[in-house]
């Protein structure tokens, strides 16, 4: 199965009465009201920093975003009425570059096979004829999903502060240009991006409409950027481990192994005293 699905793909779906479970993943601050006003029919909402997210008091361990554990990710499907057999689509309003694809890599890494990120998100299902209402809507009571461990690869902060100056070792920062650069920090406590990182803005995923380009044009774009480091040897970040997911998807759509998922990010980095570089 296909990590993206296209909004004319979904809308046929509905029509053929599948049986999908819809999530609405969208993350900001009116979100869940937002949901509530109107959301595609059938949809659930899941709350990133409730749902797909442990977090504390200070993002000093883990980031602003760190992973629940796997077993309280299953009380999460659970409460979705996710079960291993069901086939579940994810959507955001930002292109699937928020928790959507956050959602997407968290599903996966539980070994879960059956799960899409909607291309264009809501606004490209709504262009597409999909219907919207307010009605609240009640997932089906299932046991708990079982799940042992994680099985995507992660990495951790010593593991990038150890290894991203030698060059066999590549990370990738996927936030904005100007953020990168240390020009602007709209969210973290210092500017700047981890030495040794290079540039690869999550939006380069996407053409002009904000749909993901194609799976041809995203694997060869990749192929050139990993050259020949090994898969282990690739990680790739953002600010909370949210955005880059957007980025381990485009990958995965274009047929490539999945790199690692540094969960901190820059959140995490830029609160422990670690070296900063500023500039492009």
């Amino acid at each position: 199965m296909k990590p993206i699905i296209d909004a004319q793909e979904l809308f046929f779906l509905y029509q053929a009465k599948e049986e999908i479970i819809l999530i609405d993943a969208t993350n900001n601050l009116t979100a869940k009201e937002d949901y509530k006003k109107e959301h595609l029919v059938g949809a659930l909402f899941v709350d990133m920093n409730i749902d797909l997210s442990c977090i504390g008091e200070s993002a000093v361990n883990g980031g602003r975003h760190p992973l629940p554990s796997p077993l309280n990710f299953t009380k999460t499907l659970q409460a979705l009425g996710i079960t291993p057999e069901s086939h579940v689509i994810i959507y955001d309003k930002v292109n699937g570059a928020n928790a959507a694809a956050r959602f997407w890599w968290m599903l996966v890494a539980i070994g879960h096979s059956k799960v899409q990120v909607l291309n264009g998100g809501l606004q490209a299902a709504i262009q597409a004829g999909f219907p919207i209402d307010d009605n609240k809507v009640v997932p089906t009571k299932v046991p708990l999903y079982p799940v042992i461990e994680w099985q995507l690869p992660l990495a951790m902060i010593s593991e990038v502060e150890r290894n991203v100056q030698e060059e066999d070792y590549l990370v990738i920062d996927v936030r904005e240009t100007q953020r990168y650069g240390g020009k602007s920090e709209p969210i973290d406590i210092i500017a700047g991006h981890i030495p040794g990182a290079i540039n690869i803005p999550f939006t380069l995923n996407l053409d002009a409409q904000g749909l993901f380009l194609n799976d041809e044009v995203l694997r060869s774009k990749y192929e050139i950027i990993f050259k020949s480091y090994a898969v282990d040897r690739i990680v790739v970040h953002c600010g909370s481990g949210v955005t880059a997911c957007h980025t381990l998807l485009a990958i995965t759509a274009a047929g490539l192994p999945t790199p690692k998922l540094y969960v901190g990010s820059w959140s995490e980095w830029s609160r422990n005293n670690k070296s900063i570089a500023i500039g492009e």
